[in-house]
């Protein structure tokens, strides 16, 4: 038992990161790659970085030794679809020296089991988009939002930093002055918070800057949102609470009233001290006041975990995961 180890990915879109573990919980190697999100990069460049993260995690070991893994992955659904981005997969397993099986999961579950070892429960996930994930015997069930920026993403840091944008505008058409939002939302688009004599020429100005972009960028925005909301600036705190709000109304469509599970907080706007993250925590402890909460922890330790379960020598998946993620409790949550 102490000789097999198994292997774990955590496929994003700006990194690739695996992890080799023993079944007894040891951490014998990680490695990076680039970012490997199939839908954004192509099937080819995800199976590319897939193969350098793995040769640097397997540097030293010998791969027989690998009994399982677990590849979590935004864009499964694509690869599983399509034999030649399947087939790319399985050639890049095969190049880093692995014979043994491997399983493709969502990058939601490996968040959730980043989290938590409990079967059932909920990931909340809140980065560039925004998704929650009903997660039934370490499966992942129900979806809300996810959309994509277009069409949903509440929440988001996309719709943190349209917000922001949109916050300026009115303020413009107002005959306001620029306030803390509006003055870095101009100096980041506009570089010059000068507003023209007729605010409305500077208003056009903006809104040109912003459609000119790719609109996903709008992302980038979201900090001076959470920068500002951390200052005590009383429109970011509004738009930061909204935000919370409908978060947690995603959250809502697809978990009960009562139910006691854990809940899993995942991405960069939910991990961490943010003004969103503290505010998310209140929101969710109100409508689900027995449910722990949970921080997303280390992706590719959890799918190493994923696949270390699924063997029968893993006795005590839960004492596993323990020694491997630790606690994760999010702090000043209910245990």
């Amino acid at each position: 038992m102490s000789e097999a180890v198994v292997v774990g990915l955590d496929v994003g879109g700006t990194s690739t990161r695996a992890a080799v573990v023993s079944l007894s919980g040891e951490r014998l190697g990680s490695g990076r790659g680039g970012g490997g999100n199939p839908t954004s990069h192509g099937a080819e460049r995800a199976a590319e970085q897939i193969r350098i993260a793995l040769e640097a995690a397997l540097a030293g070991l010998d791969p027989r030794r690998a009994r399982a893994g677990v590849i979590g992955l935004a864009g499964m659904g694509r690869v599983l679809a399509d034999p030649a981005s399947r087939a790319a997969f399985d050639r890049a397993w095969r190049d880093a020296g692995l014979g043994c099986p491997y399983d493709m999961v969502g990058d939601a579950l490996v968040g959730y089991a980043s989290g938590t070892a409990a079967p059932d429960g909920t990931i909340l996930i809140a980065g560039t988009g925004a998704i929650a994930a009903e997660v039934r015997d370490l499966t992942l069930g129900r979806t809300a939002d996810g959309y994509g920026w277009l069409l949903g993403d509440a929440g988001s840091g996309f719709w943190l930093g349209r917000e922001a944008v949109r916050h300026t505008l009115v303020g413009l058409d107002a005959g306001q002055p620029p306030d803390r939002i509006g003055t870095r939302v101009l100096t980041e688009l506009l570089g010059s918070t000068e507003v023209a004599p007729r605010p409305r020429d500077t208003v056009d100005t903006l809104v040109q800057a912003v459609t000119r972009r790719p609109a996903v960028e709008l992302a980038r925005l979201a900090p001076l949102v959470l920068d500002a909301a951390g200052a005590g600036d009383p429109s970011a705190t509004a738009i930061v609470a909204e935000a919370a709000r409908l978060l947690t109304a995603s959250v809502g469509q697809i978990r009960p009233a009562g139910d006691a599970s854990p809940i899993v907080l995942g991405g960069g706007l939910l991990t961490g001290a943010t003004p969103l993250a503290e505010a998310i925590r209140p929101a969710l402890a109100a409508r689900w006041p027995a449910a722990p909460l949970r921080q997303a922890g280390d992706g590719a330790l959890a799918a190493a975990w994923l696949a270390a379960r699924s063997l029968p020598e893993v006795g005590d998946p839960a004492g596993l995961h323990r020694r491997l993620l630790a606690s994760n409790a999010v702090a000043g949550a209910q245990p």
